[in-house]
């Protein structure tokens, strides 16, 4: 899926698509919860066999009955090439190990204490998990993730603005307050202004 078309999707450019594929991912995932992956890949398959079954049979009674040769009624879908290139394969292999990479040493950083600040930050994220944890299960929280994906997105566009001048003044606050444990914790790194004027003293 390409990001254009991601992109047209949860910020819901075309309604009816993006609630065909929102309806049915959430009720795959619904799914998924309450039976085994296996079973409910099982069944939607075997639903979508029956559909474009009957679909094929309906459109070549249709042109039997009325003499036409509209040809496959899915002859564009057969047409598509869904093949995928070297270079193709090789440019996601690329994007995943970049991303991968720069995910460990990130995690090495903040395990290894390279930061106190950014290890401390990072530890009470984690102590925010486990009570995610304990209010949620793995499955729920990717509906909600889910659902979050093609709601969050379009809600920001729309308030765009209100929501800057919130974030930017959280985010003003959060990085005073990391600047005054900085100083006051020697083992952090110094904010850059406290750097700056420590160096013009020297």
């Amino acid at each position: 899926m390409s990001n254009k078309l991601l992109e047209s999707l949860i910020y819901w450019r075309d309604v009816k698509k993006s609630g065909i594929v929102f309806g049915a991912g959430l009720i795959t995932l619904l799914a998924i919860s309450s039976f085994s992956v296996i079973s409910v890949f099982a069944y939607l398959s075997l639903f979508a066999l029956i559909g474009t079954v009957v679909f094929r049979i309906y459109k070549s009674v249709t042109q039997a009955v009325q003499k036409t040769n509209d040809g496959h009624p899915f002859k564009e879908y057969l047409e598509l090439d869904l093949t995928l290139s070297q270079e193709k394969v090789q440019n996601i292999a690329g994007v995943a190990v970049a991303h991968i990479n720069g995910f460990t040493a990130e995690l090495r950083r903040l395990f290894l204490v390279e930061d106190l600040i950014d290890s401390i930050k990072f530890g009470g994220l984690l102590w925010v998990f486990t009570y995610i944890g304990a209010w949620f299960n793995g499955m729920t929280l990717v509906i909600l993730a889910f659902v979050s994906l093609f709601t969050l997105p379009k809600v920001y566009e729309n308030n765009k603005q209100s929501i800057d001048t919130y974030l930017d003044l959280v985010r003003s606050k959060l990085t005073e307050i990391t600047d005054k444990i900085r100083v006051a914790i020697p083992l952090g790194k110094k904010p850059v202004a406290a750097a700056a004027e420590s160096d013009k003293d020297k």
